[in-house]
């Protein structure tokens, strides 16, 4: 059995190709040009009423080729999801999809809905330790925002821009932690499943874990084949493994790794969780034969 992140294996390719030469050409001129537009607009630079035409029918046209991709996918039996990844690249819709999880994982903080602990025959909370550091980042941020809608009044478009990127950062720190507070560490069946804010969610089968040790840690010295997944810069846990699994990064590059730090807030309870499953689902020894008389 090997472990699975959120984001799956790579999808089959289709009998014809994604995109060809011409919507490859529509995309790089359509995408910077917006990105000029957009930034002409916020930075006030007049931008001609032609220009703006032809910009807005440049995404159209590039919208409507994507839609025909999006249907020709689907017609080659393709799912929606296999389509999507045809046209998106990988790492862009990795980060859209942990971007995703952290807005989602604020919806489930407010209304109190863990993610993945349905079935689950233990759940472990990590997210206790980090609550008085997120939540004095917040203050910071809140205070900066503050600040600098009076320091910025005079010039309305910069203004509106930090005004974003301040609001955004204040939701992406509670997202983060909202993150951690909604998936805990989970065991269920035979599967431990490890997870660390939005991007690490790692199932690992009990019958790779040779070996499980509470210690408390507070520097982690990153090496090959190691993850550390401190909360509040400590782990108190580690795992040991027969052979590696895959960890992939944010944007899915693969790291193999056989020692797992965590941080659980009663790491006493998930070990011996753990060290029961274990030992549970180890078969007994079958009796000695006995000599005959």
């Amino acid at each position: 059995m090997t472990t699975t992140s959120e984001v799956q294996t790579p999808l089959p390719e289709p009998e014809a190709p994604a995109r060809g030469p011409a919507l490859r050409t529509l995309r790089a001129v359509a995408v910077p040009a917006q990105l000029t537009l957009v930034s002409c607009l916020f930075s006030g630079v007049p931008v001609p009423d032609a220009v703006m035409l032809g910009g807005r029918l440049l995404l159209l046209v590039l919208l409507c080729a994507e839609a025909y991709v999006w249907l020709r996918l689907r017609r080659l039996g393709l799912s929606r999801r296999q389509a999507l990844a045809r046209l998106v690249p990988e790492r862009v819709a990795r980060y859209v999809a942990h971007e995703a999880r952290i807005l989602a994982s604020l919806v489930r903080w407010v209304v109190r809905r863990p993610h993945g602990v349905g079935e689950a025959d233990g759940v472990f909370p990590h997210a206790r330790d980090q609550a008085a550091m997120v939540y004095g980042l917040t203050f910071v941020c809140v205070a900066e925002t503050v600040a600098l809608s009076f320091l910025l009044a005079r010039w309305p478009v910069v203004h509106a821009v930090l005004l974003v990127v301040d609001v955004y950062t204040v939701l992406f720190v509670l997202g983060m932690h909202a993150a951690a507070v909604t998936r805990p560490h989970v065991l269920a069946g035979d599967v431990l499943r490890v997870r660390h804010a939005a991007h690490v969610d790692i199932r690992i089968p009990l019958a790779r874990i040779t070996s499980i040790r509470r210690e408390s840690l507070f520097t982690h010295t990153k090496k090959d084949g190691e993850l550390n997944l401190p909360i509040g810069s400590q782990t108190s846990l580690t795992l040991g493994l027969t052979e590696p699994v895959n960890a992939p990064k944010l944007l899915g590059a693969p790291r193999p790794v056989r020692v797992i730090r965590l941080h659980a807030d009663d790491p006493k309870s998930l070990y011996d969780a753990v060290t029961r499953a274990r030992a549970a689902s180890t078969p007994a020894p079958a009796p000695a034969p006995q000599d005959a008389d």
